[in-house]
């Protein structure tokens, strides 16, 4: 209707629907994630492979899917080997972005992954820096959000994002100590939280999180309930249960304050569910 408010359900801020586990029953996970009360996918890009993809998607179910587009610290080459992201991956992916700025939501999923395995030398370090602060000035020149990875790199990417002057950023999964988490909640970021709460270490920081500073992801098809089964957006719920059990709270208000924190992080959320 005309009315400002918009419809609730659960925003979820962090998901890969291009990736290729999705790519025989897309429409059936979207109809159940619609039956689940979910209000809005917000789907996020590794390399510029999956762009089109993205893109695709969300026109094709536009007000339900938005699309990030983005350079992951992490990227796969075609035979399946994972390696430290360089500026000439970021430089293939940039036309691409440019051409698409007007449809984003957010840039992402960009930030730093210092896992021993990717990260190996402090060349690999610096250089995904380097490609993590381009994607932060690109952010800021469009006045996009950010939807950041920083795994065993919690510190340097809230501390980079900081010293770049970073606006409106989402840590997804952030698996830093809560008190590195919290130099972030006083930034002004937001932290979402995925179903693989359940099992994993970080309900320490659900715990020490603000309701005000907490949003809610999938990372479909990554990061379900159960380990090594695909994850769907569906799940949202089990992440928003979780925290209302932790927070002692109920379902409706995480929903609502996670949506709310949602609309706030990315602006052009609001006007993009109203088309």
């Amino acid at each position: 209707g005309s009315s400002a408010t918009v419809r609730m359900g659960a925003v979820d801020c962090h998901c890969h629907l291009a990736a290729p586990e999705f790519q025989e029953d897309i429409e059936d996970v979207l109809e159940e994630a619609k039956q689940a009360k979910v209000l809005a996918l917000v789907v996020v890009a590794e390399h510029s492979g999956e762009f089109e993809r993205i893109i695709q998607l969300s026109e094709r179910y536009p007000g339900f899917v938005f699309s990030c587009l983005g350079v992951h610290p992490v990227q796969r080459t075609p035979t399946g080997h994972e390696r430290s992201v360089t500026l000439k991956d970021l430089d293939e992916a940039l036309p691409h972005i440019e051409l698409h700025k007007d449809c984003l939501l957010a840039i992402g999923e960009v930030g730093l992954d210092f896992t021993p395995r990717f990260a190996s030398t402090e060349e690999h370090k610096e250089e995904q820096r380097q490609v993590f602060i381009r994607q932060i000035q690109l952010s800021k020149q469009l006045h996009l959000p950010l939807n950041v990875h920083s795994r065993s790199a919690g510190r340097p990417t809230i501390n980079l994002l900081k010293e770049q002057g970073a606006e409106r950023v989402l840590l997804h999964a952030f698996d830093g100590r809560p008190s590195v988490a919290m130099e972030g909640v006083k930034a002004g970021y937001f932290f979402s939280i995925p179903p693989s709460i359940i099992r994993s270490e970080q309900q320490k920081l659900v715990k020490q999180l603000p309701l005000e500073s907490i949003c809610l992801e999938t990372d479909s098809p990554a990061l379900g309930p159960e380990k090594q089964v695909r994850n769907e957006p569906k799940n949202i719920l089990i992440a928003a249960e979780y925290i209302a059990k932790i927070k002692g709270i109920s379902l409706e208000e995480v929903i609502d304050v996670t949506t709310q924190n949602a609309l706030k992080l990315f602006p052009k959320l609001k006007t993009f569910l109203q088309k």
